[in-house]
C-alpha cells in the first residue's frame, strides 16, 4: 500500500511521541528502584535529580487554660497570669543569729608554760663551777645607774648586809682603763644563786637577783650597791664550803686582757680551807684577790664600803679564776 506524504509524516510523528513516552517511563523505573541518599547520578546519558521526603513539621495543640504550653523552637512561652499565686511575704524563715554556735574563750586550751621543757638541774651540792661559769646575759640595752645598784632592781628590800664595792681598773702601768664595761654576778645573803642549777636548799629573795653592771668613769673607776653574799657548801669534800665571793667579768682593751675573777671579802674563815682560793699558789697574788674594807666608802647607816682594785695585766695582774672541769 502507498501512503501520501501526509500520512508518512504523522505515523512518524506518532513514532517519536511513542518513544517519547517510554523513555519518560524508563527515567521514572529507575529513579523509583535507585536507594535513597545518592545524590546525584548518570544514567542512560540523562541528568537525574533525587528526590527528598518532605519534612513534617507538626504543631502542638493549643494549652489548656492554666497550664503553661510547651517552648517551641525559636518562641518563648508567656507565663500564664491568675494561676500562679504570689509568694508570701514572710513565708521564708531567717536564719536567726542565736543559732550560730559561739566558741567560748574557756574552751581555747593555753600552753601552759610548764609544759617547756627546762634545762637538765644538776645534782645538790654538785660541782659550784656548773653553776658560776654561768654568767648574766644583759642584752644590748644601755647601762643605766639601776644596773649598778643591786639592791633596787626590785620591789622590796632584799635581805642581808648592805655592801658597796668599788675600786680603780687599770693596766700594768697603772693608767686607768675607761669606759670598761664591768660585769658581776653572787649568790645571796643565804649563798643561793638566782639560777635553776642551783639545788642548795636555801631561800631564794625575791628582791634580789645578784647580777649588775657599770661602766669605768675617766678614773677608771667602777662602783656597785650589793648584798654581801653567804658561804654555801659545794661537796668538793666532807664539810666543804665556799667562802663568800662576787664574780668579776671585765673584757679590757684586748683579747689577751679579758678577765673572769672573784673578789673575796677580808677575815673571812673560809678562806684558808678553800681549793679554789688556794689554786693560787702565790701568797701576794692571793692577797690581790681578797678585797679590802675602806671606811672612806662606807655610807653612814646604809652600806659598809670596800675596795678592791683590778689590774688587767703585767706581773702584779689580777689573776683569773682557775679552769675547773665539769
Amino acid at each position: 500500500m502507498t501512503l501520501t506524504q501526509d500520512q508518512a509524516g504523522s505515523e512518524a510523528l506518532t513514532q517519536d511521541q511513542t518513544e517519547s513516552e517510554a523513555l519518560t517511563q524508563g527515567q521514572t523505573e529507575s529513579a523509583t528502584q535507585e536507594p535513597p541518599g545518592h545524590g546525584l547520578a548518570y544514567r542512560s546519558g540523562a541528568l537525574r535529580v533525587p528526590t527528598r521526603a518532605p519534612i513534617t513539621v507538626r504543631v502542638p495543640p493549643p494549652a489548656p487554660a492554666g497550664t503553661r504550653a510547651p517552648l517551641v523552637a525559636g518562641t518563648r512561652a508567656p507565663l500564664a497570669e491568675g494561676p500562679h499565686a504570689p509568694l508570701a511575704t514572710g513565708t521564708h524563715a531567717p536564719v536567726p543569729v542565736e543559732t550560730r554556735t559561739p566558741v567560748p574563750v574557756e574552751a581555747r586550751t593555753p600552753v601552759p608554760v610548764e609544759t617547756r621543757t627546762p634545762l637538765a638541774v644538776a645534782a645538790p651540792y654538785g660541782d659550784p663551777e656548773a653553776v658560776e661559769r654561768y654568767g648574766p646575759v644583759f642584752g644590748v640595752t644601755e647601762v643605766t645607774a639601776l644596773d649598778a645598784d643591786l639592791t633596787r632592781q626590785h620591789p622590796g628590800e632584799p635581805h642581808g648586809e648592805r655592801i658597796t664595792v668599788s675600786g680603780r681598773v687599770v693596766d700594768r702601768s697603772g693608767r686607768p682603763v675607761v669606759g670598761q664595761l664591768v660585769e658581776i654576778w653572787q649568790a645571796n645573803a643565804s649563798g643561793r644563786y638566782a639560777h635553776r642549777r642551783d639545788q642548795h636548799p636555801a631561800p631564794l629573795d625575791p628582791s634580789f637577783t645578784g647580777t649588775g653592771r657599770c661602766l669605768t668613769d675617766a678614773e677608771g673607776r667602777y662602783a656597785f650597791t650589793t648584798i654581801k653574799p653567804g658561804a654555801y657548801p659545794w661537796g668538793n669534800h666532807e664539810n666543804a664550803w665556799r667562802p663568800a665571793h662576787i664574780h668579776f667579768s671585765l673584757f679590757g682593751r684586748a683579747f689577751t686582757q679579758r678577765l673572769i675573777t672573784q673578789m673575796y671579802f677580808p677575815g673571812d674563815p673560809l678562806l684558808a680551807y678553800d681549793p679554789i682560793l688556794h689554786t693560787v699558789t702565790d701568797q701576794a697574788a692571793r692577797n690581790r684577790l681578797v678585797a679590802a674594807y675602806d671606811p672612806q666608802l662606807s655610807a653612814p647607816d646604809w652600806s659598809l664600803g670596800y675596795r678592791w682594785d683590778i689590774v688587767l695585766d703585767g706581773p702584779e695582774a689580777t689573776l683569773p679564776e682557775p679552769e675547773m672541769t665539769a
